[in-house]
């Protein structure tokens, strides 16, 4: 991968017809291209070509050990690359195309290339629900590795501003979507066992998952029925993810001297921006605005950003498990 200083600057497009076919043809020429996904920014490639995987760790230093999502266009596209369980049929007819990655063993003919899943048996996969995603994917006719779009371990893109900061000169072109809707990252859900293991908790709520499965008889495991994994399985594993370069404390009630104090609910924001993730205190709301507000906390020059308690139920699962890496020793 070029370095920094030997690359040209990263071009900036609107999302038309014309800039997706553009896109689609640098993925095929094996270069990378962020674009928009209803959960943040993805740092695109192709994920049968090796060389544009290494592309990615390189753009973002990322360890190789830590596995990346296939982005397809088709459930149908996904059961070619992953086999298909009960588990994952009942998940994808109920949340696909959305914000869900399923794990499951690959294909004996699986094309993506094995340093797309870390070298790992399994496979990430992913069908976007984002309009402009699925066009890119289908214009681009195969699988696309896309981690968000941001340098490894920093705070994840919800703007195409906030991709061109971390990532200029390292990616041929930025799809510009505007703000993502969701603003947490998918829910992965490994579904190679008797019973679905949340990976990660994300846009779709544990709730939603159980319930789901339910349904049609099957088992949502809980969250301390499953050994650690001795190398991270999925994305957003590691301890310390999605960090401003500012220290994060959490569960702050009241501003100190030097901190920028982002708010939810009752309590108010303070310090330079006095940003509240939800004045009303709705969880939804709290999601889309989370990876946004951090960017902007980190850009005021504060000493210190501090955190509202946000509660631990439905989305706030996946804003806290967020937060609690954001805030990590590094």
């Amino acid at each position: 991968m070029p370095s920094r200083s030997e690359t040209c600057m990263t071009s900036r497009l609107a999302i038309t017809g014309d800039a997706l076919a553009r896109a689609a043809d640098m993925l095929t020429a094996g270069r990378l291209v962020a674009f928009p996904t209803e959960t943040v920014y993805g740092l695109g490639g192709d994920a049968c070509n090796a060389d544009a995987v290494a592309a990615i760790f390189a753009a973002k230093d990322r360890p190789s050990f830590n596995p990346l999502i296939s982005h397809v266009a088709s459930t149908e596209a996904a059961f070619r690359l992953g086999s298909a369980t009960p588990l994952a049929e009942c998940l994808a007819a109920c949340f696909w195309p959305g914000p869900m990655t399923l794990i499951l063993y690959r294909t004996a003919d699986c094309p993506v290339a094995r340093l797309t899943s870390a070298g790992l048996d399994k496979i990430a996969i992913r069908v976007p629900a984002h309009a402009a995603a699925r066009r890119l994917l289908q214009a681009f006719g195969g699988p696309v590795a896309a981690p968000s779009a941001n340098p490894s371990g920093r705070i994840s893109p919800t703007r195409a501003e906030h991709v061109i900061a971390g990532l200029d000169g390292r990616v041929a072109l930025v799809l510009d979507g505007g703000p993502c809707d969701s603003g947490v990252e998918s829910t992965v859900i490994d579904c190679t066992g008797d019973a679905a293991h949340i990976l990660r908790p994300g846009g779709i709520t544990r709730e939603a998952v159980a319930d789901a499965l339910a349904g049609a008889g099957l088992r949502l495991a809980g969250a301390a029925q499953r050994a650690a994994p001795q190398a991270p399985e999925s994305p957003g594993m590691l301890a310390s993810h999605y960090a401003p370069q500012t220290a994060v404390r959490l569960n702050v009630t009241a501003a100190e001297a030097g901190m920028e104090l982002i708010g939810f609910g009752g309590i108010g924001g303070s310090g330079t921006l006095a940003l509240n993730l939800s004045p009303g205190g709705g969880l939804v709301e709290a999601a889309a605005n989370l990876f946004d507000m951090l960017h902007a906390a980190d850009a005021t020059g504060a000493s210190l950003i501090g955190i509202a308690p946000i509660p631990q139920t439905g989305l706030g699962e996946a804003i806290n498990d967020r937060l609690t890496r954001a805030a990590a020793p590094r």
